[in-house]
């Protein structure tokens, strides 16, 4: 798998519950976009409308060599899943503060375009100065474990 982009604002920003892989339908100009990185997830999110996931506020850069092919950066592009994952995401979209964010976008092995989605609940302010705290601690037992390491080893 080739990694595209990551939504690391997304983790920050929410609890992940779930991922649910999907694919997406692009056009010719956005998949050559999106083969070169130009993509960001940092604002997308997943919609239903007319019995379909949608995903809006996608940013895939207008391929340079696209001319008249290229579409708009920021339409609303279409997921494609299967009707049982569909219907299970739309039932916890509809719980409260439930939402579906893009978490990553990279192409398979076969040259697929997916996106890895979650669902997701937000995090309070609170929320987040907790994880800081941990990753600032974490950070600190690694130090403290590194220089121990190399005081052993040098005896």
């Amino acid at each position: 798998m080739k990694n595209i982009a990551d939504n690391r604002k997304a983790r920050h920003d929410y609890f992940v519950l779930e991922t649910i892989e999907a694919g997406i339908a692009l056009t010719g100009t956005e998949v050559k976009s999106a083969r070169l990185g130009r993509v960001n997830l940092q604002d997308a999110y997943a919609s239903f409308s007319q019995g379909e996931l949608y995903i809006q506020h996608l940013h895939i850069s207008p391929y340079e060599q696209g001319n008249r092919m290229n579409v708009d950066p920021y339409r609303r592009r279409k997921l494609l899943l299967h009707r049982s994952e569909l219907d299970a995401i739309v039932g916890r979209m509809r719980e409260r503060g439930m939402t579906v964010v893009p978490l990553r976008m990279y192409f398979t092995d076969r040259g697929l375009c997916k996106l890895e989605l979650g669902v997701c609940r937000g995090k309070k302010l609170y929320d987040k100065r907790e994880d800081l705290k941990e990753r600032d601690a974490k950070r600190e037992m690694e130090r403290a474990l590194k220089g121990r390491r190399h005081s052993l080893g040098a005896n």
